[in-house]
Order: C-alpha cells, then structure tokens, then sequence
C-alpha cells in the first residue's frame, strides 16, 4: 500500500493559482521550500488543495513531534479557546502558564531549584536568556560557536553563524558576540582521531581567553547540543562536559539551546540529557506545543530570578491555549513513550542511509542522534568538497514523489530527517525510498 497519492503534476493547479496570490500579497523574503500549499495534515501525512497526499519528514521544521492533529491535542484547544483565548499573563494571570512552568521545571535535567518564563518563539527564548545571563552577571559577552543558527532578530541573527540568507544585508550586528569552533568531527580542523574533545576544548578556551576576551568579562555561552540549521552535528558528549567545566570555572553562564533538538526528538527530552551537563539554562519551542506559538526558558532559580520585576515580558508569551496545548502535548509524549519511538525511527534511518552510503558516491557522511538524522552531500568523499546544490536538487526532486523534505548546513549540502515521532513504519520506509530515489538519480 502506498501512502503518497498524486493526483496531478506537482505543484497542482490550486497550489499554483495561490502560489500567484501569494508572490502578488507577501514579500519574497519569507521563503517557501516547496510549491504546495496545504489543505489538511494527520499523524505524517499532508494533503494539498489539489487532493495529493505527501508523507512529511519536515514536521514544520521540527515542530510536529508529535504528529499532525493529535486528537488529545486538538481537544485540549478547543476546551481552553472556549473558556478563554487571552487575557495577557502580565494583567491577568492563569493557572495553565503556572501548571507548564512546573512541568519544565522538573522536566529540564539539573537537581536544582529552577523557574520558568515562557515566550512565543525560539528567538524570544533566546533573547531573554542573554538577558538573563546578562543581568545576572553584570557582563556583556557571549559566546556562540561556528554552524550555530538562534534565530532571526537582531540578537538571534548576530548569535547565528551562516550569513546567508540569515545575515547577509541585515548589518550591523549585536556586539560583544565571540565564536569558538562547534566540535564537527566530520570537518575538524585537524585530522588526528580520534580526537581528544576535552583537552581541544582546555587549549581552544585557553588560547581564547588570552587573545579575544577576559574570561571574566563573558556573561554566556550558547550552543546547541546538536546542530539544526547547522547541519544535524551531534556534539561530542566530551566536548559539552568540557564547555561546562569552564563555564563554572568562571562564572559564566551555559545555556543549552534545546529549540530543535528537545521534546523528544534525540531520544531523550532534551539531547543535553545524554550527556552529564545540567545546563544553567534550556532554551526551547518547536515540539513544545505541537505547533502553536509557545517558547520557554527554564533555568537555576537564582538566575531566573535576578532581573528585576517588569524587566522580562511580552503581551501574548504563554498565551493560555498554546499553554494548554503544551500540557496535552507533553502528556501525550509520556502516555506514547515518544522517545522510544524516536530511537527506533532513529536506529532504521541510519541503518537505511549507511546502505545508501555504499551506492551513492556523494554521500560523505551519515549522522544523528535518536530520530534528528542527516546526509551530508559532498562532491567526492575524499576531499570533502560541499556538493552545494544538491541537496536543494534532491529536495524538488522528491517533492514531485511526495515527499517533503529539508535541508540544512552552512553550505546548504545536508539532508535532514524531522519527520512526526508518530510516524508508523510503513510510512517511514516508503518515505526513505522516495529519498533514496532522489538521491540515486543524483549526477555531478
């Protein structure tokens, strides 16, 4: 049984007659991967307006780890939109912003006292994190690694690393930002293996504090514990202990940026959890409420706690529908044992890509952590060479199978897997060979 149905070329006509009221209405700036516009979604599968049914492994950007329209969800909606929609949490409070900060709260790894602010989006988490560690520190840097994304507005951008589309035009930006290399086995700087993370990290923070900035003049560090936008680079577990280890040397605040990474897509819920690190502060979004607009920062109480009252905020952070969707989603989460589902998904992908690997002569390595999987595309597989494009070529190409895809990494040559946790088996590999598909026709 096939779960892709096409019923006319791709795009359709209707995707296309809106594709022109949308090129007429929106600017061009907010890009759109694929040509179809859809009409409904369940679990991993999405119907477009011309009535063709793709399997999704990009869930909204991660968003959807859940899967498409849970009905515990949806019923958790529409309880809470008939009660109330808003009342802003700063005028009037609520008991389901209270209730989801307990649930982070204890959640978020680290045997501490912690509290939790939620916002609307990755970015805002971000930003109020720097804040926060700004604040508590009374200093000024930060430090944000190579590959890194944290999002869009000025401070997310400046803490981004790849300039194009991201930066690029959007100067100048924030100051008193430092960058430090992303431990990427795969493209490290040097090739003696195996490496030794924590005495690179020693030497690489060693030589830093000497010759850009004083250690004491440092609020944060930011890193993902696996890349997103980067390109799916899972950091060495050695590595992050290391980075930890000097961020409590010092004084400085580590913040684990969590927005792609965490509700159960590495197999844990949070991928800092698979190593030893209790962060100071997690930031997060994405998967947190199944799609609606909810961010969080969870962090050490004292932290939390030390800008003044009034200084942190913002008119719809912790809107109580996407509070009450938060709660049905972790929920569901629990009930479904979701991080197993991703382990599983996780192990089968990778085991389907290392059979790829073997045929394809562009693919140089395959990566990932839990159910959060990617193929880097590289012109020959001993140089390492980006193969730039194509990545995007093999994204189209299995559009027009029906499957949507995404890519990522600074050079715009990675495969990513983000498909819903949920997704049964069969859709799964159908899905995988649609890619293999794509990928096999694939020339220089």
């Amino acid at each position: 049984m096939s779960f892709v149905k096409l019923q006319t070329p791709i795009p359709g006509p209707q995707s296309q007659a809106l594709m022109q009221r949308r090129q007429a209405a929106v600017p061009r700036g907010p890009y759109n991967s694929t040509p179809v516009f859809v009409e409904k979604a369940e679990g991993a599968l999405l119907m477009d307006v011309d009535g063709n049914t793709f399997i999704d492994f990009a869930g909204g950007i991660g968003t959807m780890n859940l899967g498409h329209c849970n009905a515990r969800v949806a019923a958790a909606i529409a309880e809470q939109a008939h009660k109330f929609t808003h009342t802003c949490y700063h005028v009037t409070a609520y008991e389901p912003y209270i209730a989801l900060a307990e649930k982070l709260n204890a959640l978020t790894p680290g045997n501490f006292a912690k509290k939790t602010m939620l916002a609307n989006s990755g970015v805002e988490a971000v930003e109020n994190a720097i804040k926060i560690a700004r604040y508590a520190t009374g200093r000024s840097g930060v430090i944000a690694f190579e590959h890194a994304f944290h999002g869009r507005t000025l401070m997310g951008m400046s803490l981004t690393s790849k300039v194009k589309p991201y930066k690029y035009g959007f100067g100048p930006m924030a100051s008193d930002i430092y960058r430090l290399p992303y431990p990427y086995e795969y493209r490290w700087r040097h090739d003696h293996r195996p490496i030794d993370w924590a005495a690179e990290y020693e030497s690489l923070f060693a030589e830093f504090f000497a010759s850009h900035v004083a250690a004491d003049k440092i609020a944060a560090l930011i890193i993902e514990p696996v890349l997103g936008e980067g390109g799916f680079v899972p950091a060495p577990a050695a590595a992050l202990e290391k980075m930890a280890e000097i961020c409590k040397r010092h004084g400085i605040v580590f913040i684990a940026d969590e927005v792609q990474t965490g509700f159960c897509r590495t197999g844990k819920f949070f991928a800092i959890a698979w190593t030893s690190v209790a962060p100071d502060i997690v930031v997060m979004a994405k998967s947190i409420a199944s799609g609606l607009p909810l961010s969080a920062i969870t962090g050490r109480a004292e932290l939390m706690d030390a800008p003044h009252e009034g200084g942190l905020g913002g008119t719809y952070g912790g809107n109580p529908i996407a509070c009450q969707a938060a709660l049905a989603t972790l929920a569901e989460m629990e009930r479904l044992n979701l991080n197993q589902f991703a382990l599983e998904i996780g192990e089968y992908t990778r085991d389907y890509f290392h059979r790829l690997a073997v045929e394809s002569p562009f693919i140089g390595e395959v990566r990932g952590i839990g159910a959060m999987n990617a193929l880097e595309l590289v012109q020959d597989k001993g140089s390492k060479v980006p193969y730039q494009d194509a990545a995007k070529r093999i994204q189209q190409h299995a559009c027009q199978l029906g499957l949507i895809s995404l890519t990522a990494g600074t050079y715009s040559n990675i495969l990513r897997t983000l498909m819903p946790l949920s997704i049964p088996r069969e859709q799964l590999a159908e899905g995988l060979a649609i890619m293999e598909k794509a990928i096999l026709s694939l020339a220089p």
